[in-house]
């Protein structure tokens, strides 16, 4: 690239986070509040017995009404409890008449993409605020919740959105300590102590004050949305020069009709997947028009991640798919917040074997991946927490989706 570009570049990567920063700090300044009283009305209805239901149609929805899911019923924070979720997609027909086969009144739905699939999700949000549940969505779908991001990026918001329901995720257990303060309990301890219950009895129903615990609640919110701010300016800041070569890189693959294939485990594999529609299905509108790029997700085939999980074990479930589908040329996008996933690694090094082009985002301090260099980019977000890390994660995939748009394929 001659030098303008990159300067062209380098302004472009400033005003990015710096949309990010602020779009951040004037929603969860406003949403503060309303996210810690959200976090008890969903506490309630866990302690009840209730679901959360998150669905979406498009392939980012989708990717996001899968996140969330796998959040609730497999939380990464140690001791707390896993808390029933399932998401629902495209896949699986009209969602309102998936919602209608599992939705109850002390359910949770939460809409995602309600302004891009004609109403559908919209639809669904009626039908199951009808049936009782508590209903939530980003744009007006006529959910009692309706944070929306102040952004017209799609990326932006789509980040602002994944920061939020990491943050109710975390927050709602706060209210499960605080037992007395959930409505339609039939226990009303606020603590259990189990069989030995007798012998404590200032452990009986104490909590009858909510204004106090809600304002620690908010503090919190607001304590998180400064840590993920900071954050992003780490991620996009000190991997500025990473993210440049590996979209380069990425560019240069395209223009020679390779193709990108991304990966990651749990939450991280959810973002492999919206990684994948960004680059299969352009935001709208982009200045330039950009074109859809050939993606493969290499988490999206159940079959075959149980084939070979059950055959020849988890840490196989990527490489295979890389002997299979990769190509001398194409680029291998790994997500992990831990940076030692074993699968991870074997799928990095059956990709350099085959002269596939590697791309690793991590956590913590790289881990193994970065230490050994077993990627050919590696973008490291220096933090210990997971959410946290897969939300820096989700700007720099999106960074580097506009910036091989911004770079010709000799920069790489």
């Amino acid at each position: 690239m001659t030098e303008a570009a990159l300067g062209g570049v380098a302004a472009r990567l400033d005003e990015l986070l710096r949309d990010r920063i602020d779009a951040g700090e004037s929603f969860f300044s406003t949403e503060a509040e309303p996210l810690a009283r959200l976090c008890h009305r969903m506490a309630e209805r866990f302690s009840r017995g209730g679901t959360l239901i998150a669905f979406g149609r498009s392939p980012a929805a989708r990717s996001d009404a899968r996140h969330v899911a796998v959040e609730f019923v497999h939380p990464v924070i140690v001791g707390k409890r896993a808390l029933p979720a399932i998401g629902l997609a495209g896949e699986g027909g009209d969602l309102r008449a998936q919602v209608a086969l599992v939705a109850g009144p002390d359910d949770i739905a939460i809409a995602f993409g309600t302004d891009e699939d004609g109403g559908e999700a919209a639809s669904a949000i009626e039908l199951a605020r009808a049936r009782g549940c508590l209903t939530i969505a980003f744009s007006p779908a006529g959910a009692e919740w309706e944070p929306i991001p102040p952004s017209v990026d799609a990326y932006v918001r789509q980040e602002l959105i994944e920061t939020l329901y990491h943050v109710l995720w975390e927050l709602v257990h706060v209210f499960f300590d605080h037992r007395g303060l959930l409505q339609g309990r039939d226990e009303r301890r606020t603590h259990d102590a189990g069989a030995s219950s007798f012998l404590y009895p200032f452990l009986a129903e104490r909590d009858h004050e909510l204004e106090p615990v809600v304002d620690d609640v908010r503090r919190s919110v607001l304590m998180k949305a400064q840590e993920i701010a900071e954050l992003r300016a780490q991620t996009l800041t000190d991997n500025r020069e990473v993210l440049v070569r590996a979209a380069g890189a990425l560019r240069a693959s395209f223009d020679g009709g390779g193709r990108v294939l991304a990966f990651g485990n749990g939450g991280s594999a959810t973002d492999a997947m919206d990684a994948v529609a960004d680059f299969r299905i352009p935001p709208r509108p982009t200045p330039t028009g950009w074109p859809p790029r050939p993606a493969l997700d290499l988490c999206e085939d159940a079959g075959i991640l149980t084939a070979i999980a059950n055959d020849v074990g988890t840490d196989l479930i990527f490489s295979r798919q890389v002997i299979a589908y990769g190509r001398a040329g194409d680029v291998l996008l790994a997500l992990s917040t831990s940076g030692n996933s074993r699968n991870v690694i074997e799928a990095l090094a059956e990709g350099r074997r085959r002269k596939l082009t590697t791309i690793a985002m991590v956590g913590y301090d790289g881990g193994r991946v970065a230490s050994d260099q077993l990627a050919d980019h590696v973008i490291v977000t220096r933090s210990e927490h997971i959410p946290r890390i897969q939300e820096a994660q989700a700007s720099a995939y999106h960074v580097l989706r506009e910036l091989v748009e911004l770079v010709g394929g000799g920069s790489g």
